[in-house]
């Protein structure tokens, strides 16, 4: 049996670019669909700003970007796992509740940590803005 035969054949792009466009669809779809992935890339694009602001060092940079990308993978599986649930069945089901709520939950953990680790990288560049502007001693 060959390896590839477990696939879909109908879905199995013939090369890298047809590849890059399936990934680049599946973004705009989740950027289309799902509000909640919207609102995370808008707080991500506000501290980006801040970021360019505060002039981030190159280490924090990398931080806030793995922090980012943790909050937005976490959201593209649970919106995966969502998907596959409903097609499983609109009625309710417990395991299918409990696949949904663990997934919501893993984004929510994601979400807390990188608020929290992204604090404390964040924190200290506005304080030394404040006391560069005057505001604090």
């Amino acid at each position: 049996m060959a390896a590839d035969n477990h696939k879909n054949q109908v879905y199995i792009p013939s090369n890298f670019f047809s590849s890059l466009r399936i990934a680049i669809t599946g973004l705009i779809l989740i950027i289309k669909n799902e509000r909640n992935f919207r609102i995370q890339l808008f707080v991500a694009t506000c501290i980006g700003l801040l970021g360019l602001f505060l002039d981030f060092s190159h280490q924090d940079w990398v931080s806030i970007g793995l922090l980012v990308a943790l909050v937005l993978i976490s959201e593209a599986f649970n919106s995966v796992v969502e998907a596959l649930a409903d097609t499983i069945s609109q009625e309710y089901r417990v395991n299918i509740k409990y696949a949904k709520d663990v997934s919501a939950g893993a984004v929510l953990i994601s979400a807390c940590v990188s608020i929290l680790a992204g604090g404390l990288i964040i924190i200290p560049y506005v304080l030394e803005y404040l006391r560069t502007v005057g505001i604090i001693a």
